[in-house]
């Protein structure tokens, strides 16, 4: 179709294509970028911890005033949990994956460094690596003659006594490759407070309790430190024994020691869901945004083709007098409706671009990929075409007779 009568049309209507365009333009912009975050957040809570969630619980207890046996209670309680039906293996820990209390500690390769080349989460309690399923792809694990009470070496690093200092460490593949780039990590050495640990074995990864920079949540390490915190960790033979071994755990360990206060008692996959909850928020909030900015730019149009109907009826009845099928007439309305989308989309991909720029700025988001844009265009054509199809549709209803009617 000839579009030089549309643009001259469009001419004499500045104000409202004007208005149309910019109103795709905003969406474009907007909804490209709020796709963007969207998948950002969804990989973010979909990122592999390295365990195995679906077979754990989390038991953490509080004792109701002072005890001196913490030792000899927890492996007592160990005991007991081991003998429930269903557990597969347990291990008293001082925290989590994604349980956002953390540990953590600089790491340097040589003790004349002025700065730490990394910061890690130390992770520690006897047994946690087939208790979290973790799996370890280079060395060993720890031995149980390299463990050391967590008491024991927080006097050792008091007294700056080093031989009483843990001296082994498991580290995870990503920790590893940043360490040591390129390079065999078993046997090589690394620092904590001028302590030195030497590198035994190296797991595929173990996940941060609490992610604050995307590019070190796998820096992760396995101290050998006995813990005795009341914090439980249970790996149950199947994923539906987590509920029955769960409830009998709390019963089994309140019969032991009924003078005790569960503070949490959770799966992993509890712990994950809280842990993402606001990213979860986040992503929720924006498909509203996105939605409520495509509902509101389709009735805009179906609005403006309405409008544009009821002004061109006497118009619309010239033309179908003079010989143009509803066909034409359709087609005319729709060709109208894409020049306007094309201009507001080209003006909304430049506008995304700058949101982009701004956002990586600010608030470090990624570059957006260049898919998003011709994705983001055939959506908007497409809502574009099928909102000014009814308004359309009417007009190529419009009988011929409509011209002969006096204004």
């Amino acid at each position: 179709m000839d579009i030089l009568p549309i643009l001259s049309t469009l001419r004499r209507h500045k104000i409202t294509a004007f208005l149309v365009i910019i109103e795709i333009a905003l969406t474009c912009a907007i909804v490209c970028n709020a796709v963007f975050i969207i998948s950002q957040r969804l990989d973010r809570m979909n990122m592999p911890s390295g365990v195995d969630e679906h077979r754990l619980l989390d038991i953490q207890l509080a004792d109701i005033g002072a005890t001196s046996d913490q030792k000899s209670r927890t492996l007592t309680d160990l005991a007991a949990l081991r003998q429930i039906p269903g557990v597969s293996q347990v291990a008293s820990v001082r925290q989590v994956p994604f349980g956002n209390s953390s540990s953590n500690s600089g790491i340097k390769l040589d003790t004349t460094q002025k700065s730490e080349t990394l910061s890690a989460t130390l992770y520690s309690g006897e047994n946690i690596v087939p208790t979290f399923g973790v799996q370890l792809i280079a060395g060993r694990d720890l031995l149980p003659d390299e463990y050391l009470d967590f008491d024991q070496v927080v006097r050792a690093a008091a007294a700056k006594d080093a031989k009483s200092m843990p001296h082994v460490v498991l580290i995870t593949q990503k920790m590893a490759e940043r360490l040591w780039p390129g390079q065999q990590a078993l046997g090589k050495q690394f620092y904590i407070s001028d302590y030195p640990l030497t590198v035994v074995g190296v797991v595929k990864e173990l996940i941060r309790p609490s992610i604050w920079d995307e590019s070190a949540k796998s820096y992760s390490m396995i101290l050998p430190m006995r813990m005795a915190h009341g914090e439980y960790v249970i790996r149950t033979a199947t994923p539906q024994d987590r509920d029955r071994v769960l409830a009998a755990a709390l019963a089994k360990l309140k019969e032991i020691n009924p003078h005790r206060v569960v503070l949490k008692k959770r799966t992993m996959d509890d712990v994950r869901h809280e842990f993402f909850q606001d990213d979860r928020a986040m992503a929720g909030l924006l498909v509203g945004v996105c939605l409520a900015l495509l509902v509101v730019t389709a009735l805009g149009i179906v609005g403006l083709g309405s409008f544009w109907v009821a002004q061109r009826r006497r118009q619309i009845g010239v033309r179908r007098a003079l010989g143009a099928t509803r066909r034409n007439i359709l087609n005319y309305f729709q060709t109208e409706n894409f020049l306007l989308a094309t201009i507001g989309i080209a003006v909304g991909m430049v506008l995304a671009y700058g949101i982009n720029l701004a956002l990586m700025v600010h608030y470090e988001l990624p570059r957006l990929p260049a898919i998003y844009f011709p994705v983001g265009a055939l959506s908007l054509w497409v809502i574009g075409q099928l909102a000014v199809l009814g308004p359309a549709m009417r007009a190529a209803a419009v009988p011929p007779v409509v011209a002969t009617r006096s204004v």
